[in-house]
Parts: C-alpha cells; sequence; structure tokens
C-alpha cells in the first residue's frame, strides 16, 4: 500500500519534507499577496501592481514544476 503523505511529493520528484517546506513557502508568499490586496482594496494606490505581479511569478514558478514533472513521464 502506498504512503498517502509520500504518493503526491514523490509525484513531483520530492521527499515528503522537501514538500512540506515548498508547500509552506508557497502558503506564506500567497498569505502575503493577500494581504497586499487587502491593504490595496482600502488603499487603492497602494500596491497597484504588486499582487498581480506576484500571482503571475508563483504561476510562472508552478507550470515549470509542473511542466518538468510531465514530460518525465514521456
Amino acid at each position: 500500500m502506498k504512503n498517502l503523505f509520500t504518493k503526491h511529493p514523490h509525484k513531483v520528484g520530492e521527499n515528503y519534507f522537501q514538500h512540506l517546506i515548498k508547500a509552506v513557502s508557497f502558503s506564506f508568499k500567497l498569505l502575503l499577496i493577500a494581504l497586499k490586496v487587502f491593504i490595496h482594496a482600502i488603499f487603492p494606490f497602494l500596491f497597484e501592481n504588486s499582487a498581480s505581479d506576484n500571482i503571475f511569478e508563483l504561476n510562472a514558478i508552478l507550470q515549470k514544476r509542473k511542466d518538468k514533472f510531465n514530460s518525465d513521464d514521456c
């Protein structure tokens, strides 16, 4: 029986702890983006492009990871 805690991390080329650190890192980045969006909602002149730029950067990182491991399946 495959371990539910390691199946996905192994699928993306990481062990459990590497995946944990990467996921926590992304969660903190997303929390920071959410905070910027909240501040921007109150003060529209602050963080005008910051959140969308950060989301674009995170998406690019995730897409590279996805492409890397999808191409390894070939």
